[in-house]
C-alpha cells in the first residue's frame, strides 16, 4: 500500500482556490488492490481541487485505455475510457454518516487519499459486456474464434431434425 501514498493530496498548506494534480494510473496501481478486475491500464488522472473554507471540491478527469478481454472472441484488447466525476469533502467535527456523495473530513485531517475514488470510478466505468469495437476488423480481434462461433451458430439449426409435434405450433402465427 506504500505506492498508494502518492495518491494522497495534502490540503493543509494549500491556499483557498483551485489546484491541479496529475497522476499516472497503471499496472502498479491495480496491483495494490486484491481481486482487481483490471490488471493492465494506461490512464492519466487529472484532479482539480477547489479548496474552500468549509469543503474541498474534487473534479476528476480520467482518460486512457484499460486492457480487458473481449466477451465474444476472448482476445485481449484496449478499452478506451473517458471519465468525469466530482467528489465533495466537507470539514466537520461532528460524526456524520458516510455518504456516497460527501466525504467527511475531521479538522485534524491534513490530507485526502484519492486512490480508492480513482479505483472505484474506473471499475464503474468499465462496460458490463466487453466487446471489441469493430468485430473481426481489428488487429487484436481473434478471427479464428469468430469463425468458429459463426460456424457453430449457423449449423445448429440445420443439423437438428424438428419434432413433428412442434410443426403444428409453428403454423399458429400464420
Amino acid at each position: 500500500m506504500k505506492s498508494l501514498r502518492t495518491y494522497s493530496i495534502p490540503f493543509t498548506g494549500l491556499k483557498l482556490g483551485k489546484h491541479r494534480f496529475e497522476y499516472a494510473v497503471d499496472d502498479a496501481f491495480f496491483d495494490e488492490f486484491d481481486y482487481s478486475l483490471v490488471k493492465k491500464a494506461n490512464l492519466q488522472c487529472l484532479v482539480e481541487l477547489d479548496k474552500q473554507e468549509t469543503m474541498l471540491i474534487l473534479d476528476f478527469h480520467i482518460s486512457g485505455t484499460v486492457n480487458t478481454t473481449c466477451d465474444r472472441c476472448l482476445a485481449e484488447y484496449p478499452q478506451p475510457l473517458d471519465i468525469t466525476e466530482q467528489q465533495i469533502a466537507k470539514f466537520s467535527d461532528e460524526v456524520i454518516d458516510e455518504d456516497d456523495e460527501i466525504i467527511t473530513l475531521n479538522k485534524n485531517d491534513h490530507e485526502i487519499n484519492i486512490a480508492g475514488l480513482i479505483y472505484e470510478y474506473i471499475n464503474v466505468a468499465m462496460p458490463f459486456i466487453s466487446v471489441c469495437g469493430d468485430e473481426g476488423n481489428t488487429s487484436y480481434c481473434d478471427k479464428e474464434m469468430l469463425e468458429k462461433l459463426n460456424n457453430l451458430s449457423g449449423n445448429e439449426g440445420q443439423n437438428e431434425q424438428t419434432d413433428p409435434r412442434w410443426d403444428v405450433l409453428r403454423k399458429i402465427n400464420k
